[in-house]
């Protein structure tokens, strides 16, 4: 009988490990893609929950949790690759099968095998605690992930506060400064002759789009608490069409409202709208205002480079 995941939950590799284990164990050979699609249909999974991708986007959420499953099993031995992107049961493996399999593996549960016991080092038995409110453990890139993620926004809303409360000149600079980094206006010299202050809390303007000059983009940007409306839009729009501009970014430390950006997608003179939460993940992405406090590098095995001519 299938296991019907629950809606819009994906099963963790620990759970994906028994079953999938049990879908190869008529000794045959089962490609990568076979075995996620096999485990996907068992677990009757929605489109939406196979296609779901991880925050960094370089990944499908389920994708990565099979093959976390499958190198877990291979580090028990319980599962081999005669070849890349191939996966047989070994008889170690058949063993368990035709034992009483469990309804998840962790690592507790692995560590029976000597071989998983030294992959992991020390070759201890110790026990790992027991998980939190009965979660299982997600695998190491997502957990690595999610944290990125959470650090990522509480950096922004810190960021935004800190944006929102500091004076409409170095609001001026913030927005220099990220339009630089992101390739418009030339050089900081350039990008601040370019716009010109007004009376607004925020600046108006125009900087030039290329370092040649080739275009230009009418600028406005305003530190606000309320949501920008749809009027407001409209007199940017009105300004573009009497200085014959064609491009325009409308700048806000609040949000637009539905009717604002309805009436942006709808007109012919293109125009960008950044509010205040994709403000500051621009100035995240882009290193206005924050510093880097270290890097880590995920690293997985280069196959090909283990291909003998």
């Amino acid at each position: 009988m299938e296991r019907r995941a629950s809606p819009m939950t994906i099963p963790n590799y620990q759970v994906i490990m028994p079953v999938l284990l049990q879908h190869i164990s008529d000794g045959e050979e089962h490609s990568n893609r076979q075995i996620t699609e096999a485990m996907a249909d068992h677990f009757g999974l929605s489109e939406e929950e196979r296609t779901r991708l991880l925050p960094s986007g370089n990944q499908k959420v389920f994708t990565n949790r099979v093959a976390w499953a499958k190198a877990e099993l291979k580090m028990a031995g319980l599962i081999e690759s005669p070849r890349r992107g191939v996966s047989v049961i070994t008889q170690s493996g058949l063993d368990v099968v035709r034992q009483n399999l469990p309804e998840r593996m962790d690592r507790n549960y692995l560590k029976q095998f000597p071989g998983y016991r030294e992959k992991l080092g020390g070759g201890t038995n110790k026990p790992e605690p027991e998980e939190n409110n009965g979660r299982t453990e997600d695998p190491p890139q997502e957990v690595m992930e999610e944290a990125y993620q959470n650090l990522k926004r509480e950096l922004s809303s810190e960021l935004l506060a800190q944006v929102k409360a500091c004076s409409p000149g170095f609001f001026e600079r913030i927005v220099i400064d990220l339009l630089v980094r992101l390739g418009y206006g030339g050089s900081l010299h350039d990008a601040g002759r370019s716009i010109a202050k007004s009376g607004d809390e925020g600046v108006d303007g125009i900087i030039k789009e290329d370092r040649l000059g080739l275009d230009i983009i009418y600028i406005q940007a305003k530190k606000w608490d309320n949501s920008v409306s749809r009027p407001e839009i409209q007199k940017f729009a009105g300004a573009l069409q009497g200085k014959r501009a064609r491009k325009g970014v409308f700048i806000t430390t609040s949000e637009f409202s539905q009717g604002a950006r309805e009436y942006a997608s709808g007109i012919e003179t293109n125009i960008v709208l950044i509010d205040g939460e994709e403000l500051a993940g621009l100035m995240i992405d882009y290193d206005v205002g924050v510093s880097t406090t270290g890097t880590y590098e995920i690293k997985k095995m280069d196959h090909d480079y283990f291909v003998e001519e």
